[in-house]
């Protein structure tokens, strides 16, 4: 019988590799991102061409490579840091897989160009799909150049797998704001297709995270603190009332390597508990410095995930710190009886005795009913006099008032009789409100009767249909009435958030809003649709943002149809809200003059019925 295992050629092993190592752009942005810090870089720059797909090139002015060390760098299982298999556990440095410039190099068209500070001439080498094109001596700075070009070149079902541009360069910017928030000593700069996204100096901690996420993001932090013999904690938390709909804040960096924990994650929502609202996430960028050998980083290909030894003692030091934090800067509700300053002895009196107090003196004798009050000089009069009043003068007063009287006698009358109708309008609207066809239970469904039996409606579902068709429609014929604001209204949204507003700029328009300017992190709006607060539009963006995120639309999603559904899910009735008659027999007539009135815009069921005979049964 033939043998069956064979040993993969090189080239199918690395494209093999690839796969664990590459999924996307953003992967090889973060391996030569962390390469370029491990090489003691000082200036990185970051540039992309069709978000990744046409160019990745990392230039840092670091150490270098030597002519011999360019080479080796592109094979399987070569590394700069791991000497022996201690050293797994004794990491310092980013680390990547031995394999993963050679499997980067497999999968796509390579150009390293390196020179150490010592020497005169540097080393460029090409090499496509894992093929050794040219190795020559080139002029160039010192540090390294590493350009990767046509990404999946050789691999076209991965490269379809890719989704649209905006997609991809958002996975980009997230690679690139974690390495740059873990290294805020290092310049950054990123351009895309030319433009400038980002340019980042060497700033300290604070600095760094508001020049990433806007000026405003400043107000926001809060600083948290802490050293025990296990953990060092630092960095900033958000305040509760800026949490938001996505997690696109959320940043934990243990010894300076991103990581995503829902552990302590879940530690830091404890902490919040009770201060943000449901569905909203409060942001956080805390570094962690725990001992390297309490952690196991390679139990996943990406080192995002990483295994501790004591994780119930972090989470309780972190929660604990993160909440300390909160009552210190007075940002948590606190119960506390403050005392009134005024009511505080002064220092200077604080030894001294207390005086005696002035006597009162009371004449015990006195009574009012004896006395006699002054009113002038030498005269008086008593202060309480009994004597009847000469009430021959009063007389006057009722001349003529007969004939008056008589005249508005009819006056009288009608007066009664409106007052008689008032009543009566108001006994016929209670009767009305007995005989109405449609109820509402618990403040969430809507009962109304209908010729088989009875119908039950989802409010918050039933009204998502109607605001989601009606919206569509808006969109679709671009005539959609929209409500000047007396004050334009100024939103601050983060690099991230700025441009997926900008991409739905147009459909947006379309539904009624208004945007005057948009620049420096901030949109200025100055019309809304008709009938949308203007207490709501922050957040009715804040949900459309976290929708196109968690959607991650492609290039054959309809970005309108997204729109709809996620601002009828912003300005839909809630559950619990009362409607009054009219509104309950508007909503009902509103739905069924709908194409699809039977489901919401997310496929759920809008209504149920029951007939006589399915209630008839319940009493069987």
């Amino acid at each position: 019988m033939a043998d069956i295992i064979q040993l993969l050629p090189d080239h199918v092993a690395n494209q093999i590799a690839a796969g664990e190592v590459v999924q996307r752009p953003a992967s090889v942005v973060k391996e030569l991102l962390e390469n370029a810090i491990d090489a003691e870089s000082t200036e990185i720059k970051l540039i992309i061409k069709d978000s990744g797909k046409t160019l990745i090139q990392v230039i840092d002015n670091g150490k270098g490579m030597s002519v011999t060390d360019a080479r080796l760098s592109f094979e399987r299982h070569a590394t700069s840091k791991i000497r022996a298999a201690e050293d797994l556990f004794n990491l310092h440095t980013k680390g990547f897989r031995g394999e993963a410039l050679a499997s980067i190099a497999a999968i796509a068209h390579v150009e390293l160009k390196t020179k150490q500070e010592q020497d005169e001439l540097g080393t460029q080498i090409e090499i496509e799909g894992s093929d050794l094109k040219a190795q020559n001596v080139v002029v160039t700075p010192k540090g390294t150049s590493l350009a990767v070009k046509h990404l999946f070149f050789n691999i076209p079902a991965r490269r379809n797998f890719l989704k649209s541009n905006a997609v991809e360069l958002r996975h980009i910017i997230d690679e690139f704001h974690r390495v740059a928030l873990a290294h805020p000593s290092i310049v950054f700069a990123m351009y895309h297709n030319g433009s400038e996204i980002f340019n980042l100096p060497s700033s300290n901690y604070r600095q760094r995270v508001v020049n990433i996420f806007g000026g405003k993001t400043n107000e926001k932090l809060v600083p948290v603190e802490e050293t025990t013999e296990v953990l060092k904690i630092s960095g900033f938390v958000g305040k509760p009332e800026f949490a938001k709909k996505t997690k696109n804040e959320q940043f934990f960096f243990v010894n300076n390597r991103f990581i995503k924990s829902p552990y302590l994650n879940h530690a830091i929502n404890s902490a919040f508990e009770g201060l943000v609202k449901d569905g909203a996430h409060p942001s956080y960028f805390l570094n962690l410095t725990v001992d390297p050998k309490t952690i196991d980083i390679n139990i996943h290909p990406t080192k995002t995930e990483i295994k501790f030894d004591d994780e119930h003692t972090l989470y309780a030091i972190l929660r604990s710190a993160v909440k300390h934090s909160l009552g210190q800067f007075n940002i948590a509700p606190v119960l506390d009886f403050d005392s009134d300053p005024n009511l505080n002895t002064p220092y200077d009196y604080k030894d001294k005795s207390v005086a005696t107090p002035p006597t009162i003196e009371v004449d015990r004798d006195f009574n009012p009913f004896k006395e006699k009050v002054s009113h002038g000089v030498g005269s008086s009069k008593p202060a309480v006099t009994f004597k009847k009043q000469n009430t021959s003068s009063w007389d006057s007063l009722y001349v003529g008032l007969e004939s008056k009287s008589t005249q508005q006698d009819h006056n009288f009358s009608e007066v009664e009789f409106e007052s008689d109708s008032k009543n009566e309008t108001l006994f016929d609207d209670s009767q009305t409100e007995t005989t109405q066809a449609t109820y509402q239970l618990h403040n969430k469904y809507i009962v109304s009767t209908i010729k088989s039996g009875m119908l039950m409606i989802d409010q918050h579902r039933a009204h998502q249909r109607v605001l989601y068709e009606n919206l569509l429609k808006n969109m679709t014929v671009k005539e959609a009435v929209s409500q000047q604001l007396l004050f334009p209204l100024q939103l601050h949204f983060s690099s991230t958030e700025l441009p997926i507003l900008i991409q739905l700029k147009e459909d947006l328009e379309s539904t009624g809003f208004a945007f005057s300017s948009v620049k420096d992190h901030t949109i200025e709006i100055t019309g809304v649709p008709l009938g949308v607060p203007e207490s709501e539009v922050s957040i009715i963006l804040e949900q459309l943002i976290s929708d196109v995120e968690q959607e991650v639309p492609d290039s054959n999603f309809s970005a309108t149809d997204l729109l709809a559904k996620s601002m009828a899910k912003s300005l839909a009735i809630k559950t619990g809200q009362s409607l009054n008659k009219q509104e309950q027999e508007h909503l009902v007539n509103s739905l069924f003059a709908c194409k699809e009135p039977t489901v919401s815009p997310t496929n759920k069921t809008t209504f149920i019925t029951m007939s006589v005979d399915d209630i008839d049964k319940k009493f069987m």
